[in-house]
């Protein structure tokens, strides 16, 4: 079994990935959070620089891409094959209002939107240069749809299908949908990957079992929330010892990067978001957390909080 870090945007940039990889062995791959391209693919500065192989150097990154032009996509796709990228990940997959309005990411699963789909798909697979995997999810608001979506996927050589299995329109709120996982895992022609509530150690070890030739899980708020997940499951013991040298280091990493205490407040906040209930009585701290104004405010409650609770 192969383990995917997914993306979030806003933080898993090539900091938290570095950083993250160093502290904790075992994930195979890394997918940048989206990049959005634009007329002649150009990318922001921001985006650029967070795929840059300078930056991510001690990890395997995939980057992912967000368009609905078929231009725009093989223009990126031609950049960071220049840079030495081999694959890119195209996102059907994003929830946000935001990203699907411009019928981007699950927007694109519409079926208003499947002919321009298939004719995007066609285009770049026909032209691209690196490889295609794809990360989707199983329709806009049916789960029924999916049985349309896999035939239109079995037509074109993907190298990778992950799938996250509920509908756009059910966010992350309904539980997953395991037996339309269950029907793509037998009947796609090409390998897929499985991503959607991943937790513990356990669910991987449940998962495995239920699905012995799957070849990759990725994980995203399982790991965000318990950064060590993956290495418990390699054999490496992590306990709060590590977790806080993880931390702080990345808290460092973030202080020189940011400029000026709110950013790096916001930064951190959210982050605590995920991290704070691997904690026993976490939820005071989080609450303290959440209500810091002043950095010395907040560096106050975390350490209270490493140092008076354990790991639930």
């Amino acid at each position: 079994m192969k383990y995917y870090f997914a993306p979030l945007e806003g933080i898993t940039g090539y900091l938290y990935r570095n950083i993250h990889h160093k502290h904790f062995p075992g994930i195979d791959r890394y997918y940048s959070p989206f990049v959005v391209t634009r007329d002649g693919g150009i990318m922001k500065r921001k985006e650029l620089r967070d795929i840059l192989p300078e930056n991510n150097r001690e990890v395997t990154l995939i980057p992912q891409i967000l368009t609905n032009h078929a231009e725009n996509f093989l223009c990126a796709a031609e950049t960071m094959y220049e840079l030495g990228y081999q694959e890119v990940n195209l996102n059907l997959g994003c929830p946000s209002g935001t990203v699907t309005g411009k019928g981007r990411g699950s927007g694109f699963l519409k079926w208003e939107n499947r002919s321009k789909l298939q004719h995007f798909l066609e285009e770049i697979y026909q032209y691209a240069k690196p490889k295609i995997s794809i990360k989707t999810r199983i329709g806009w608001e049916d789960p029924e749809e999916f049985t349309d979506l896999l035939q239109l996927y079995n037509s074109f050589p993907i190298c990778e299908l992950t799938i996250h299995p509920r509908t756009r329109t059910e966010m992350y709120r309904e539980g997953v949908h395991r037996e339309i996982f269950r029907q793509a895992y037998k009947t796609s022609v090409n390998p897929v990957c499985y991503n959607g509530d991943i937790k513990t150690e356990d669910d991987v070890r449940e998962f495995g079992q239920e699905f012995p030739q799957l070849s990759s899980v990725m994980i995203g708020r399982g790991l965000l929330s318990n950064p060590g997940l993956v290495s418990g499951i390699v054999g490496k013991d992590t306990g709060k010892q590590e977790l806080e040298a993880f931390y702080y280091e990345l808290f460092d990493a973030y202080q020189q990067e940011l400029s000026g205490d709110v950013h790096l407040l916001h930064k951190m906040k959210e982050l605590w978001i995920f991290m704070a209930p691997q904690f026993t009585e976490h939820e005071k701290y989080l609450k303290q957390i959440k209500k810091s104004r002043k950095l010395s405010e907040y560096e106050t409650v975390v350490r209270k909080l490493f140092y008076e609770q354990e790991l639930a």
